[in-house]
Formats: C-alpha cells, structure tokens, sequence
C-alpha cells in the first residue's frame, strides 16, 4: 500500500500569497486538505528575508494589506517589520499558521495524468519526503531567494572596507559614524539611504542612471478619518485602487507631462539650484519601470541636510579607499552597498514535469496571469508591477476556488490551459524595461495578444474576468478521473 501523504493542495510559500490562498480555500473549500510548504524557517516570504536598514513597503499598505483582514497600522507606507508581524498575525489568527511546514524546499514536482496528480518531492532538514496533491498552488514569488544580481568591478580586492548586498544585510555591520557608498537607485537604494544617513557620516547613492522618486505621504489622512467607518477600510482600498490606476493610465498616455510634473515635485523639494537634469531625469519614460516612493520626501530630506548626496556615472574601478568613477571622480567609503537588484526565478526553482516531460515554463503561455499552457492543475500566484501585489494574487487565489467548486460540481480532476489551435501571438509576459526583467528573458513564460491569455496589468479589468468571468470559458479543458 502506498504511504505518501496524499493532500487536496499543496501550496508553496508562506508569504502574502501563500497566506491568502490558504484563507481562501479553508474559507470556501473547509473539507480540503492542505499544508503549506515553506523553504525558510519562517512566515513572511519577502518580508523576513530582507532586512536591510529602512526596508518598507513600495506600495501602500491599505493595498497590500489582505481585504478581509484589513491594514489597521497607522502607516500607509509601512516598515518591513510591520508588514513581516501583519502576516504573521493574519496567519495565527485564522489557524493558517498549523499548517505550515518549515524548512521544506520543494525541487520537484511531477503531474501524472493517469493519477491526475502531483508527486512533489521535498528536502525536510536533510530528509527527502515525498507528498502527492490533486492541485498544486505556487506562491514562492519571482526572485531567487538565495541570492541577488551582483555585478562585479575591477579592484574589488583592493578594496579595504567592507562590500555587502542588501538580500545579504549582515546583522553585525557598524555604519555609525562611516561614508557608505550605495550602488543602485531603485526603490532599495532610495530605501537604504536616508535609513543609512541618520547614522552614517555620509551616505552616497551612485547611479549609472536616474529613476523616477516621488515623494508620498507616510500616513493617509483620509484613511485616518474613515478607517474606523462602517465600510471605511473599503473606501480606503478602492480610493487607493483608482488612484492608482488613473495616475498609471494617465503616464502611459501623457509620459511628457508626468515626467514633468515628477521634475517640478523634486525641484520643490531639493531647490531650484539642483541638478535635477543629471539626478533625477531618468532616460526612459515613466512606468516604463516602477516608480520608487519616498515617504514624507526621506531622501529628499536627507539630501538637504547633508547627510547624503547623489552622483551620476558609471563605475571605472574600486580603489583601496572607495570608488573611481570613469569621470574621474572618487567617491570615498568604509562600506559598499550593492542594491544591484534582483535574480528573477520563476515557480521557485522547481523542476516541473508532466507526464515524464520537463515543463520549460519560458515555452508556455500564460493563462488570464496565473496558469501555464499545458500545465495541469497548477496556478502560479503572480503579482502586479505597476499596483500591489496583493491585489492580484488575491484575485488569483479566489478564481481558484471558483474553478475548485466548479470542478467538484461537474466530477472533474483535471484543468488544463489549452492554446487554440494555431496558437495565439506572443509576447512578453511583462513591458517593463527594468533590469532584473530583461535579465530575466528565457525565464518567463509569454501572454498572448487577447483574452484569456493577455496578462492585465489592471485590477478593475481582472476583478469582472476572475471574480464574476466563466471559468469554463475558451481554453480551459476539463477531464474526470481516469478509469482504472
């Protein structure tokens, strides 16, 4: 008799998104068997891996708070250890916390039809388990956990300080009082420096190009005012929705004015005598990349009070003492932080397999942003760029239980993708000019040109398609439990 523990789902991660689809499917789906499986020690996903001075939220909380668990904090823009606490407590109030098992990496996971469904193979603390699921639930994110993108520079070795990388922070690095240099200028750069600077001597940030900062209030006043309001928390998260949506909207078809507007709150806010052409004028056009916050103007502040600065221009070499840039100007520094971005990795570095074939995820197409092509019984819970990403995976994880309940009504094992015939036009799965995207090419799987394969980079257009659409719509197929 076969012993492997057999479970309803499998869901991969113990983030945000690996929270919310336990709720979800406890919620709707109380007979189903499942368990959480988490590589890390810990609950949190990104939230305790980093933990860098400063780190906080790049999108407002009220956003990437879960809807039926409301942000309550005072902070729109929240720090790291806030948000690591919120998950935290979410998952121990609703029991989802007993379901999670720690330190289990999965490598492996194999789909076999006639069974319709997947063996997963586990590393457990030296141990390899294997498990069976019916439906397996990806919720491990798309970067590389154990490391990030690190350049390399003539003269490193020279170089006497100390070099570290911010998905590295080593818990006994002393910056008070030093001149630290941080390379990179994307939201973990603007995060690190003024965290940095109250203690530092100075703190550098060094760009090879400018990106867009905007300045955003920590706190929400209206939020404030209506928070405790029956039906407040929903006011606040579809203000913030709409908000969102109109300025994206709004940059993608009038970047001149948006750039503009961008320059004129930085020249507000640095003087009139700044450079702002050099710094802060990026060469591509705004949300062609994320658009970094700074709360209250941080970095701004820190910049007027001369306790940081930025320089422009590309690496020539480490020195013993510091940076030479190829203008010939030396940036000196006791430390070297390497905000160089991430390693995009996609379904957390698991070998998949259907029926005995690897699954090259970068040859699929995704299926309305969360299934491959092809793949059975899978979801990959993956966020938006340009809003929270709470807000998608939440739509993900509740299209899930809606395709579960229709595949319990009509006596179904098995949801495939399939591509209609003659297949659809493909296209990048994300237009984003980003580093760590174009990086990441030959990684990520393709969209297509229209529904259901297009990938929405819009809530309101995937609330009516995964909340209220049909799930046994064009290019779902559906199978019963094969006969023995």
């Amino acid at each position: 008799m076969d012993s492997t523990e057999h479970l309803d789902m499998l869901i991969v991660g113990a983030g945000l998104s690996g929270i919310d689809a336990a709720y979800r499917l406890q919620t709707e789906h109380p007979a189903k068997s499942y368990a959480i499986l988490e590589a890390r020690g810990a609950i949190g996903g990104t939230w305790d891996l980093f933990r860098y001075p400063g780190i906080r939220s790049d999108s407002d909380m009220y956003t990437l708070g879960f809807p039926f668990r409301p942000w309550r904090g005072d902070k729109s823009i929240a720090d790291g250890a806030d948000i690591r606490t919120y998950v935290e407590d979410t998952a121990r109030e609703f029991g989802i916390d007993r379901r999670i098992r720690f330190h289990h990496r999965v490598t492996r996971a194999a789909w076999s039809s006639a069974d319709a469904r997947w063996t997963v193979e586990v590393e457990a603390e030296g141990e390899l388990k294997r498990l069976t699921a019916s439906f397996l639930y990806l919720g491990s994110g798309y970067y590389d956990y154990a490391s990030g993108y690190r350049p390399t520079w003539p003269g490193e070795d020279s170089f006497t300080g100390r070099i570290v990388h911010p998905q590295h922070w080593p818990e006994d690095l002393d910056y008070k009082g030093k001149r630290v240099v941080v390379i990179g200028s994307g939201a973990t750069a603007v995060t690190l420096v003024p965290a940095m600077a109250r203690e530092a001597a100075h703190v550098t940030m060094l760009q090879r190009s400018p990106s867009y900062i905007v300045s955003a209030p920590g706190r929400d006043r209206i939020a404030r005012a209506v928070k405790h309001l029956p039906g407040g928390d929903r006011l606040v998260r579809w203000k913030n929705i709409l908000l969102g949506m109109a300025f994206f909207t709004y940059a993608r078809r009038r970047p001149a004015s948006v750039r503009r507007a961008i320059a004129k709150g930085v020249r507000k806010s640095l003087g009139a005598d700044y450079d702002v052409e050099t710094h802060f004028s990026p060469r591509y056009d705004p949300w062609d990349q994320r658009l970094c916050l700074v709360p209250d103007g941080d970095l701004f502040e820190a910049i007027n009070g001369g306790k940081a600065s930025i320089a422009t221009g590309e690496i020539d070499s480490f020195t013993a003492t510091g940076l030479r840039l190829k203008s010939g100007d030396e940036l000196p520094a006791d430390i070297v932080v390497t905000a160089t971005g991430l390693v995009m990795r996609m379904a957390g570095g698991i070998a998949l397999e259907v029926d005995g074939a690897p699954v090259q995820i970068a040859d699929k197409t995704a299926y309305k942003g969360m299934m491959l092509s092809d793949v059975p019984n899978l979801v990959l819970a993956f966020g938006y760029t340009n809003a929270s990403w709470t807000l998608k995976v939440d739509l993900t994880a509740r299209y899930t239980m809606r395709l579960l309940k229709h595949m319990d009504a009509n006596g179904y094992a098995t949801c495939t993708p399939r591509l209609p015939e003659g297949g659809v036009e493909p296209q990048p799965l994300l237009d984003f000019s980003s580093g760590y995207v174009q990086r990441a090419e030959g990684l990520l799987p393709r969209q297509g040109s229209a529904a259901p394969w297009r990938v929405h980079q819009n809530y309101v257009k995937d609330l009516a398609a995964l909340r209220y659409g049909a799930v046994d719509g064009d290019g779902m197929s559906f199978s019963k439990r094969p006969t023995p």
